[in-house]
């Protein structure tokens, strides 16, 4: 109950409430219930996805176990190519080799012609990002490094694709590619061919002759079929 103060004046009277009297508790605006409800919504979500995820991953870098091996096919299309976990971190492996990636596309005109285009160097664009900014990104450094490796690992060396991640890192190699020629020349195309030219890193400090060079290696891969691309 309020609190009232009688106060006496020549007038008679008066009843006056108290500053501390009891007021009428304000409502929460319209909609503000939908947002939160919304936003749990998303921690929960945000929090399961980080579950899954750590699970996925600790499934792959862990020995082989029966769940594992039952869901192989699900932790590896979650994990590869972009949360392949290795023990290069602690035990790096230098680069004994210099690899030049180039590519190439096709197209089949309205008469029934294929047009090929000249040769693109896709590794010289990402030597250029590394070297020619202070802070490179970590695509421009290891993007088409990693799926280069992804593919000879999961290809060998006659570029036929025997299991379901040769697969995907064939596609996701294809797809790197096209997507930057379709950046850069501006027209439609059909078909990507890629090129891989290996050379051989001196060692640091001998002098040229010292022994013989190893033979570069010129590997050309076959055409593949591609989404029409356009840019």
């Amino acid at each position: 109950m309020g609190v009232k103060e009688i106060q006496h004046s020549e007038s008679g009277s008066v009843d006056q409430e108290s500053p501390d009297a009891t007021t009428t508790p304000t409502k929460a605006p319209r909609g503000t219930r939908p947002i939160r409800a919304g936003v749990w919504v998303v921690v929960a979500a945000c929090l399961m996805a980080s579950v899954v995820h750590v699970l996925l991953v600790f499934l792959h870098v862990a020995p082989a176990n029966t769940v594992s091996k039952r869901y192989q096919a699900q932790i590896n299309a979650w994990v590869f190519p972009f949360f392949e976990q290795n023990w290069r971190l602690f035990a790096p492996d230098p680069e004994s080799v210099n690899r030049q990636i180039l590519a190439r596309t096709a197209r089949t005109t309205a008469d029934g012609s294929v047009q090929v285009s000249p040769w693109y160097d896709l590794t010289a664009v990402d030597v250029s990002a590394v070297e020619h900014h202070v802070f490179p990104s970590h695509t421009a450094q290891n993007m088409l490094r990693r799926a280069w490796s992804g593919y000879t690992d999961s290809h060998g060396g006659d570029d036929r694709a025997r299991t379901e991640r040769a697969v995907m890192m064939r596609k996701y190699l294809t797809n790197i590619a096209a997507d930057r020629l379709a950046a850069r020349k501006g027209g439609a195309f059909d078909f990507v061919q890629l090129r891989v030219v290996t050379r051989p890193v001196a060692a640091p400090g001998s002098a040229v002759g010292d022994r013989p060079s190893k033979p570069s290696e010129n590997r050309l891969l076959p055409w593949w079929k591609v989404t029409r691309h356009a840019k």
